[in-house]
């Protein structure tokens, strides 16, 4: 699989697992190729972030910094000591506001994550499970901020290319407790899904996407045509979709 990325400054955030080592991998070998056919490569840091969960996440750490040096990639880390029993959305919020501050300090155009078509799934199936209706099926997307360029790769394919690759990752101890939900659902679901029924999903997930993207247009004409910081139009807000005056409230 090959990254196309236009020319400009990447944070990639690297935890030292198997997406983000394999993504990296890819983005560096891209880098090297646009290098040696003088055309305009991308600058990359790689940001690792140590939530302060487990006490061996200092290997982890470690190891990013020496695939950082093998690969002549600048290298910015910072922890935190969110402790054993930090949730999954404290971490997440943690990681992506550390993400967010190496991306101002280095001016970067955006970030990228390793999410994969798995993690599009569990996000899925969590999301309904929690009710979000439409915006959750299509939370998980790239963007012009957030660019997540193995979507289209399951986790199987991604574990396949690091194995014929001999790279080197750590494993985090806390995917196997299931306390998390995100990760009863990778083990009691998503792994039960056949190829159909992911079809389905990413097909359901897809048509989400489109949904929400009109429902946006439709709420941005009616904020900017019909209401002023100290009133809306009654009538004309009366006469909207339920789900968009849902969003325009």
């Amino acid at each position: 699989m090959k990254i196309d990325l236009p020319g400009g400054r990447y944070v990639v955030a690297v935890s030292g697992g198997v997406d983000s080592v394999v993504l990296l991998h890819m983005l560096a070998g891209q880098r090297a190729k646009d290098k040696g056919q003088n055309r305009t490569n991308s600058a990359l840091i790689i940001a690792h972030f140590d939530h302060g969960i487990r006490l061996d996440s200092v290997e982890d750490r470690k190891l990013v910094q020496k695939l950082a040096k093998q690969y002549g990639l600048p290298f910015v880390y910072d922890r935190a000591e969110l402790g054993a029993g930090a949730s999954e959305a404290t971490a997440r919020e943690a990681r992506y506001a550390f993400l967010a501050k190496v991306k101002q300090a280095t001016g970067a155009d955006a970030i990228i994550t390793a999410h994969h078509e798995d993690d599009v799934l569990e996000t899925i199936i969590i999301n309904w499970l929690r009710g979000t209706k439409s915006r959750g099926l299509s939370s998980l997307r790239s963007s012009q901020l957030v660019r997540r360029p193995l979507l289209g790769m399951t986790k199987k394919q991604i574990r396949a290319y690091a194995r014929s690759h001999n790279l080197a990752w750590r494993e985090d101890s806390t995917n196997a407790d299931e306390t998390y939900l995100r990760n009863y659902i990778r083990k009691h679901v998503v792994t039960k899904l056949d190829e159909k029924a992911r079809a389905k999903l990413l097909e359901h997930s897809a048509k989400a996407a489109e949904l929400n993207d009109a429902i946006t247009g439709l709420v941005t004409e009616y904020l900017q045509r019909h209401t002023t910081p100290q009133s809306i139009d009654r009538l004309a807000y009366r006469e909207l979709p339920k789900e968009v005056a849902r969003e325009v409230l």
